[in-house]
């Protein structure tokens, strides 16, 4: 009897131990799908959008673990916060002031700024999104650079435009929900019916500025020159006067020495100037004089002492 008692309680534990397990299993179920389809997660790179019933109730844009209502009483759409490019493919023919045909390539980085207003007007579409903004860049682009010239879009003005382009923009799409955080023109080129000419007449600008460098270079290097023959002119004249100072010190001082020597003798300084004189007047073979031998000037060749015969 006591063997039946003990056998009865333990098939009574097993199964009240089957029925905790099972219990157990179907809490576990009752959790996961009650996790499953009302608890959520958003992360730092996009927004949550709680619709109810088809209806948007709340925008979360906080990271971490989030509360609904299971489905389909609520259900949960996820959108990109982060920044976002449009990038065509093909460049835009655009017109300047002086009637040019420009190819301009570009480029926007956008964003999400009011999840609401993006929905209400995209219904969550990145792509519709990105042809409406787009087509909105083409438009004010046209307008930017149609007041503007060749030179000013390729260099003068570009950063000038680019902003206006960007704050034009921004006010068309501000009840979008989308920020333009940027707008760049990546290239601008000119369309193959004028490039020849544009190139001929950008040849005839660096060939202008080539001549006008070269004369300033010719004007330049005539003042040099003439600066340097006026110093040569002025070096010169300094000299050929320090010349004849000295040489005009030297003549006196030669002078003075004569006039000492010849004062001692006057007969050897006689005799010394018609040494000179003789030496002067017949310094090459061919010289010739036509004078009366009995003339003065042949004293010293007579005799020693130039005394007449």
């Amino acid at each position: 009897m006591c063997s039946t008692c003990c056998r009865g309680e333990r098939r009574r534990r097993r199964r009240s131990s089957a029925r905790r397990r099972g219990t157990l299993f179907l809490v576990c179920i009752v959790c996961g799908f009650f996790a499953k389809t009302c608890l959520y997660t958003v992360n730092e790179r996009e927004y949550a959008l709680v619709f109810m019933l088809g209806e948007l109730k709340e925008v979360i844009s906080k990271p971490g673990l989030h509360f609904k209502l299971p489905s389909p009483l609520q259900n949960v759409v996820y959108l990109d916060n982060r920044i976002l490019t449009i990038d065509t493919p093909t460049a835009d023919l655009v017109q300047t002031s002086e009637k040019k045909n420009l190819m301009i390539d570009s480029y926007v980085k956008w964003r999400i700024n009011n999840p609401r207003l993006y929905w209400v007007s995209f219904q969550g579409s990145e792509r519709a999104a990105e042809d409406r903004v787009s087509s909105l860049m083409r438009d004010v682009l046209n307008q930017a650079v149609n007041r503007r010239t060749v030179n000013d879009i390729t260099s003068r003005d570009r950063a000038k435009a680019m902003a206006e382009i960007s704050e034009a923009l921004q006010k068309r799409v501000e009840g979008l929900g989308i920020e333009v955080v940027d707008v760049r023109l990546k290239r601008v080129d000119f369309t193959p019916e004028i490039s020849e000419s544009v190139y001929r007449r950008m040849e005839a600008e660096r060939k202008r500025v080539a001549s006008e460098e070269r004369s300033k270079g010719a004007a330049e290097a005539e003042k040099i020159k003439a600066d340097a023959d006026r110093q040569r002119t002025v070096i010169l004249a300094d000299a050929y006067k320090d010349a004849q100072q000295i040489k005009g010190s030297g003549d006196a001082k030669a002078n003075e020495v004569y006039a000492n020597a010849f004062g001692r003798d006057p007969e050897f300084a006689k005799f010394y100037r018609s040494l000179d004189a003789y030496r002067s007047s017949f310094s090459k073979p061919t010289d010739m004089m036509v004078v009366d031998p009995s003339s003065e000037f042949f004293d010293y060749l007579k005799n020693s002492k130039g005394e007449k015969n």
